[in-house]
């Protein structure tokens, strides 16, 4: 039988490199897209049977060109992703573009770069990681929330549109989740207030009622549960320890 053919955008490190990592431990053809061929690269020493292509999610052109190349895609995961903080007063409209083109527009793209093949087929699943911020508001970070807002009106919408086609759309909601991005988020606190590193990180899985930071590998489970899930159509799976209910 053909193994399944998942691709994985902003694969280089992450929940992108967990969520890659149990998709083939379960079975499937992995690619790896992201826009640092050196990050990719590292990625696939570690994983080892892996397809990496370069990808700016961000641009029409790269996007038709990745997607082009790597042939039919069974499975898609949503997963690049980028953040800034600024209140309101002070987001540029520059940066408000750039977490809209990364967060949403390189959704949309993605997402309808391989659309038409997977209804062609009857069968395929778009899996968007969005992130609690789709499901709630965050002081300082309106452009990112407005984005991920948008990715899971874009789930939705998509996901009743294909419903009949043997195609599923959904969305995973990670909190604060042990990544690049929130050692960033770490190291912007720190620079602010004044706080150490451990006293940051704890601030920020106070969010959590389980007190905790999330796992990338927590988040991959969720996504691979949606992946042999037929019936899971057009649903924000929040992975936060019940941050948000």
């Amino acid at each position: 039988m053909k193994r399944m053919h998942a691709v994985v955008t902003g694969g280089g490190s992450g929940i992108g490199a967990a969520v890659a990592k149990r998709l083939l431990a379960d079975g499937a053809r992995v690619t790896l897209m992201g826009r640092s061929l050196e990050r990719l690269q590292a990625q696939q020493a570690v994983l080892g049977d892996v397809v990496i292509q370069a990808c700016d999610v961000a641009d029409e052109d790269s996007v038709t060109d990745a997607f082009a190349a790597v042939g039919d895609v069974d499975v898609l995961v949503n997963n690049a992703g980028q953040v800034e903080t600024a209140p309101l007063a002070r987001t540029s409209l520059e940066l408000w573009q750039r977490l809209l083109n990364v967060n949403l527009t390189g959704t949309f793209l993605c997402s309808r770069a391989v659309l038409p093949g997977m209804v062609a087929r009857g069968q395929g699943r778009i899996v968007n990681v969005a992130s609690t911020a789709a499901l709630k508001g965050y002081a300082y970070v309106a452009a990112y929330c407005a984005a991920k807002h948008g990715v899971l009106g874009l789930t939705r919408a998509l996901a009743v549109e294909v419903a009949a086609r043997g195609v599923t759309v959904n969305a995973v909601c990670p909190g604060y989740t042990e990544t690049d991005i929130v050692a960033a988020a770490v190291e912007n606190i720190v620079a602010k207030t004044g706080r150490t590193p451990e006293q940051a990180r704890a601030e920020l899985a106070k969010a959590n009622p389980q007190g905790r930071l999330i796992q990338p590998e927590e988040v991959a489970a969720a996504v691979a549960w949606i992946v042999a899930s037929s019936a899971i159509n057009g649903q924000a799976i929040a992975v936060c320890g019940g941050e948000t209910m």
